[in-house]
């Protein structure tokens, strides 16, 4: 018997007492499944602001003493194309919205139009305004149920429409729900097919989906009962369900695959199963452990709905990890030979080394700048639109059209100026409101100036419109400028000074958050494959990979290309979330195929000592397990490029072009000439760094 590290052991030892791995794994899929379906009801809504920031202490103060007519405040805009403001049935219409919104615990207050106030000029549009009762979160859960009350009220010629803040966020992630279900419909069978052709067999083809429904319970029931402590983001549900499916996958191929192969080997299961934890089930840790960290650096972003979408990718990670070290063993040695039971008939299933890959391999260490220089190229050429990548917060443009909050929103645009939508909430000392609104009054990018009302603390609240829509670059322009003149103590508030303040701190996090990432994930290569030379090779090429796939994002989404196409529209810009959150992501991807190759191609030079035998056993015996996890993640991400808002989508073509980019050319193609360019060099290790690191081998 041949001496095993750690996991080696737990591997073996989960074969041997099977009925407690599967008994702990009974208990975890069923005491956290049963919360998992209230996960959703539970998850907010909201969360998209920056935490201590100007804006939000406006908010607190608005809820607080001026009936909670904040940013979370309702707006209900009612549009008759045959009568107006003041006739018998505009004002029924009025009166009975209004009467809708009273009925609401969540609201605080409902203040009705007059003419001096919320009403077009020509009278044909008012707006009633409803004060939040409470947070921000649980207004855009009272959304969800106001507007289709109020859309009941709607006749031939006149609409009711609930807009604003929370209005938006209602009907976004009610579209984001409604494209998510669709996705997984279409991405389910599309996975199931690749899993098949890739394992060549239905009964290890659904060893992954094993992995997957089980993460994806325990990290569900464990965002429900985090609910009870802090605000979680419906979105962390959305990204938590995308990485369980794809990280499930990704390692049930690689270790069955390696299962497999030692099975056919050794002839006895509990010797395949520790090689196999302890060569493949080594990459695998490490894999996990990468992508974590890579995740790990969008808690950097001072934002709930940011950190909490963090924790949910995170929870899932770490269930499918757990899993995969210790249930997929257990199930592989109770399996023993029938893994391979249902077998395509054209397939080998006891084959580890692929000889069109190891074909692959010669060619390329035969003529290394034939591949090399062509594949540097086209990602050269496609990073270069990421020069001129601009980046802003969601607008209007995210909500389907003929939802309400966009319907609301182009009516208040058309008949109260493009920047009423956006009106900023200045909250100023009793003795400076008079300073505050004379120098609001004289900015060029003020329309108009309102006192909205006075509180008993001392504050006034100052209703100031913009003269241009609140996606508009110049509004943050106006707000930094309107900021700056204002008299001390005064704290400009609103929608669109919250979704500034949001951007600012996304901008303010993402040069750290990508240092961060990139630091530690080359120090755990380096860990990992004991070769500094190679572990900066991989953290440079994962970049090369991610500013690619932004580049291809810029072309698309900001310059709108293949919008027609696509069925999207383009807001001239990436949403202002992308390059940290989506950087993060990207990047823990790229790391856990460049895991799988190098940490097989370590165990090839540990053994032979040879470059060659190192880069063309390790593309052998982990190319095919790359392509098929690569086909599988693209399949899955552009399906959520298919429908719904424009966010989601963004995600699925960023993410589905960098897989595509990253699995055919740099971890199939560039990184194995770099590799072959290096030669004996890629593994060389000072002295001093040798006797200080761990002893990792992925030898046997």
């Amino acid at each position: 018997m041949s001496s095993y590290g750690p996991l080696g052991r737990l591997g073996r030892w989960t074969t041997t007492n099977f009925r407690i791995i599967a008994a702990i794994w009974l208990v975890i899929a069923i005491g956290l499944g049963f919360f998992a379906p209230k996960a959703e009801h539970a998850l907010s809504g909201a969360g998209w602001e920056a935490t201590g920031s100007e804006s939000v202490d406006a908010r607190k103060i608005v809820d607080e003493q001026f009936g909670g007519m904040s940013s979370s405040a309702l707006m209900v805009v009612v549009h008759s194309d045959d009568s107006t403001f003041g006739s018998t049935g505009f004002d029924r219409t009025l009166n009975q919205a209004a009467d809708v919104l009273k009925g609401s615990n969540d609201v605080k207050a409902v203040v009705m139009p007059s003419k001096q106030s919320w009403v077009s000029a020509d009278g044909h549009t008012a707006v009633i305004q409803a004060g939040a009762a409470s947070d921000s979160n649980q207004m855009v859960h009272a959304t969800d149920d106001l507007k289709e009350n109020l859309a009941d009220l709607q006749t031939d010629g006149t609409t009711v429409s609930l807009t604003g803040s929370s209005g938006m966020w209602s009907d976004f992630n009610q579209a984001n729900k409604e494209a998510m279900m669709k996705s997984e419909v279409i991405s389910w069978p599309v996975t199931l097919l690749i899993l098949v052709l890739a394992f060549g067999s239905l009964v290890a083809a659904g060893l992954p989906l094993m992995l997957t429904i089980i993460g994806l319970m325990a990290a569900a029931g464990s965002l429900y009962l985090g609910t009870h402590i802090f605000d979680i983001s419906i979105w962390a549900m959305n990204f938590a369900m995308m990485f369980a499916l794809a990280l499930g996958i990704d390692y049930a191929l690689f270790i069955v695959y390696r299962f497999r192969g030692a099975l056919t080997a050794h002839g006895d299961t509990g010797e395949a199963i520790a090689e196999t934890m302890d060569t493949a089930g080594k990459a695998v840790f490490f894999s996990g452990i990468t992508v974590l960290i890579s995740l790990s650096a969008v808690l950097l972003v001072p934002s709930p709905a940011f950190r909490s979408m963090a924790i949910g990718v995170m929870l899932a990670v770490a269930f499918v990890l757990a899993a995969s070290l210790t249930l997929l063993p257990g199930v592989l040695g109770k399996l023993g030979q029938r893994v391979n039971k249902l077998s395509l008939p054209w397939v080998h299933t006891g084959e580890h080394r692929s000889p069109k890959f190891a074909a692959w391999g010669e060619k390329i260490w035969a003529r290394p700048l034939l591949f090399g220089i062509p594949a540097l190229l086209i990602l050269l050429a496609l990073c270069v639109p990421v020069l001129s990548l601009d980046t802003g917060m969601p607008s209007i443009k995210v909500v389907p059209d003929g939802d309400g909050a966009r319907v609301g929103y182009e009516q208040l645009s058309e008949d109260f100026g493009p920047g009423a939508p956006g009106t900023l909430q200045v909250v100023a000392p009793d003795n400076e409101a008079t300073k505050a609104v004379g120098s609001l009054q004289s900015d060029k990018g003020i329309a108009r100036v309102m006192v909205a009302g006075d509180s008993p603390q001392g504050y006034t609240l100052i209703a100031a419109t913009p003269t241009v829509d609140p996606s508009d670059p110049a509004m943050g322009t106006t707000i930094d400028r309107v900021r700056d003149e204002l008299p001390p103590g005064t704290l400009v508030g609103g929608a669109a000074a919250e979704n500034h303040d949001l951007e600012g701190a996304l901008g303010d996090t993402t040069a750290p958050a990508i240092a961060i990432v990139m630091t530690l994930g080359f120090l755990l290569l380096l860990i990992a494959l004991r070769a500094p030379i190679l572990a900066a090779i991989a953290v440079l090429t994962n970049l090369l990979a991610v500013g690619a796939a932004f580049g291809v994002a810029q072309l698309i989404f900001q310059q709108g290309h293949l919008t027609g196409l696509l069925g999207i529209e383009s807001q001239g810009f990436l949403d202002a979330w992308a390059p940290v959150f989506f950087f993060a992501m990207v990047f823990a991807i790229s790391m856990d195929y460049s895991v799988f190759l190098l940490s097989s191609a370590r165990e090839h030079w540990e053994k032979s000592g040879d470059a060659k035998e190192a880069m063309v056993g390790g593309l052998a015996h982990s190319g095919r397990v790359v392509f098929a996890a690569a086909g599988v993640m693209v399949a899955v991400f552009f399906t959520f490029a298919l429908s719904g808002p424009l966010p989601p989508r963004e995600m699925g073509i960023i993410l589905g072009v960098a897989v595509l980019l990253d699995a055919g050319l740099v971890r199939l193609m560039l990184l194995p000439v770099l590799m072959r360019l290096a030669g004996t060099r890629l593994w060389w290790i000072p002295s001093w760094m040798d006797r200080r690191l761990p002893r990792v081998s992925f030898g046997h």
